[in-house]
């Protein structure tokens, strides 16, 4: 018995003085290294999404979810693929071109990535291809809550040039990446984001949380094209 009850009093000590390690915060740079590292691995993406829009001065948000899918070519602009099923409609990218398809109005809207960006025009997912550089395009800080209480970090960033379709975005990164990070020095989870939030220059919010990641499964590019189906009219700015 009494040496039961040592060998419970040391497997009880051992339990304590490991939580402060497992307890211990991550710095700003190791947060925003455990993303931009595990971002540089990241070929390709797919995810459910849940979408929540805010427009300022209405208070009910309008709601959406669906599926995402995002591929980044060496040295070539990354493609990506948002497919609603609430409200029907998919934006798709193949890296120079884009299509903003929607099949209830038979109607599909044609334009270069460029003047997408430059319009504003769904500003809320262009992000997601830059994500291996943010502390050089945003000033990165804590929000005032550094961890959510599943103890995700979470981040605001405001770009460095100022935008009028993106005045600010929040990201809440998983801790579980980052204490893989801070335990080895190896960032591997290429997608280590819960959640994005985007505020625009009139206040609206975007917010996108992300569910059955699947990250790095060899998506080719024909998923990042559009074939007008035939009767849908082609709008161009």
């Amino acid at each position: 018995m009494h040496h039961q009850i040592v060998r419970f009093l040391i497997s009880l000590l051992l339990c304590l003085t490991a939580l402060p390690a497992a307890a211990s915060q991550a710095t700003l740079q190791q947060v925003v290294e455990t993303l931009e590292r595990g971002y540089t691995s990241l070929q390709d993406l797919q995810a459910s999404f849940n979408q929540t829009t805010t427009l300022a001065g209405f208070p009910k948000p309008q709601k959406g979810h669906g599926e995402l899918a995002l591929r980044r070519p060496p040295k070539a602009t990354a493609q990506f693929r948002f497919d609603y099923a609430i409200p029907r409609q998919s934006i798709i990218s193949n890296g120079s071109q884009v299509w903003f398809y929607q099949p209830e109005n038979r109607q599909v809207l044609v334009s270069s990535l460029e003047g997408m960006l430059k319009g504003g025009t769904s500003i809320a997912m262009a992000y997601l291809t830059g994500l291996d550089n943010v502390s050089q395009e945003f000033q990165v800080a804590f929000a005032k809550q550094r961890q959510d209480k599943q103890g995700n970090y979470q981040l605001e960033l405001t770009p460095r040039k100022a935008s009028p379709v993106l005045t600010k975005l929040r990201l809440t990164i998983k801790a579980e990446a980052v204490a893989a990070y801070l335990s080895d020095g190896q960032a591997k989870d290429p997608f280590p984001v819960v959640s994005s939030v985007v505020v625009d220059g009139s206040g609206t919010e975007t917010r996108i949380s992300y569910a059955k990641i699947r990250t790095n499964t060899g998506l080719t590019a024909s998923k990042f094209t559009f074939k007008v189906p035939q009767g849908v009219e082609i709008i161009k700015p």
